[in-house]
Order: C-alpha cells, then structure tokens, then sequence
C-alpha cells in the first residue's frame, strides 16, 4: 500500500498527525480482517478502502467544522464511516453510531475500543429509536434512501447539520423531500466523478 499521506493528500487541508495515520492503520488492519470474514465493504483494494472510505470521510470532516461541535450522530453507519473518522480528528464530540446489523454492531465496538475512542455509543437499533439529537448528523451509502433521510434529519438539534455523502443524483431528492433545511451548494468529493457532500441547516 502506498503512503497514507499521499493517497489522502487530495482531501486534506492539513496533514494529519502521528496519532491519527496510527489510528487509521489500525482500523484499515482491523476493516481487511474482518472483511474477510462479513461484508462490511466490498471493497478489497487497502489503497482503494483508504481513498473511498477514509479519504472522502475526512474530506467531510474539513468541510463540517467539527471541532465547534459538541455531538454526532452517524445514521446506518455500517463500517464506521463516516463518524469514526470524523471523530478521529475532532476527538471532542461525543458520537454515537446507529447500526441495527448486529454483526456489523460488533465490529463497531471493537473499532471503538482498538482504537481507545472516548465518549463513543454504538447503538444497536434503528435511528427511528434514538431518542437523542446531534449539532451534526451524517449519512453514506444507506438502503432505502428516502426513509433513512427523513430519519436522520428528525436527529438535527435547532440550528443543526445534516450532511450526507450521496451520489450527484440524490441532491434534488434530498432538497425536494427536507424544504425546511437551509441547502448549500453540493461539493464535489475529490478523486470522484458523480459523489457529493450535501450539508443542511435545520432552520
């Protein structure tokens, strides 16, 4: 595998630290192992997992602003993406990740605890029982795209975000189906032909 820096370079503003590119060797060691076992990803390429999943996650980070936040709710989040590396870089939020796939849950916790991640919840259930809300709520590569939208934005606090990694496609769907959020224009995700960052503010 070529060098974390280079392959992440493109979606970066800075680079990250010794704490962060260790952390993310471990989760890519833990991701190609248990990948081998359960689907988690089908991407098998480590280059490739790094660029689509750590790369385009971190990129949202850059343009989320996290570190002015408190709280993060990351819907259907499969893998850990994109809240754990979000919450690699902003190390204050308290974040809780929605998975309802137990086996998926339990790679989650042993992400959580590898990883030595502090004020982190996997919650085990679908996003329709949380009875939180969050400053910022994520979502990537969710079935059922229309229910799970209307699901995480009922977790935006006031004032809150929504930011979800969708293909170009989705953007009007999302506009049309959440007219109370405040859109900003999408922002193309770097190294990706038709995959956007589209963030709303809960009016």
């Amino acid at each position: 595998m070529r060098d974390l820096l280079q392959i992440l370079a493109p979606y970066l503003d800075r680079p990250l630290d010794d704490v962060q590119l260790r952390q993310i060797e471990v989760y890519l060691d833990l991701l190609l192992k248990w990948n081998a076992k359960m689907n988690l990803t089908a991407i098998r390429d480590p280059d490739e997992i790094v660029r689509r999943h750590f790369g385009e996650s971190l990129f949202a980070a850059e343009q989320l602003a996290p570190a002015e936040a408190s709280t993060l709710i990351d819907v259907g989040s499969g893998a850990g993406f994109p809240g754990v590396p979000i919450k690699m870089v902003a190390p204050q939020l308290a974040v809780t990740l929605i998975e309802s796939q137990l086996k998926k849950v339990a790679f989650l916790r042993e992400v959580v605890r590898a990883l030595h991640l502090e004020k982190t919840t996997v919650f085990p259930h679908r996003a329709e029982d949380l009875k939180i809300k969050a400053q910022i709520v994520t979502m990537r590569a969710v079935d059922k795209f229309e229910s799970a939208l209307q699901a995480a934005a009922d977790l935006v606090e006031s004032g809150g975000q929504l930011a979800l990694l969708i293909g170009a496609p989705q953007v009007d769907s999302a506009r049309r189906q959440l007219p109370s959020f405040a859109w900003q224009d999408p922002i193309a995700i770097p190294e990706s032909r038709a995959r956007v960052l589209l963030i709303g503010r809960n009016r």
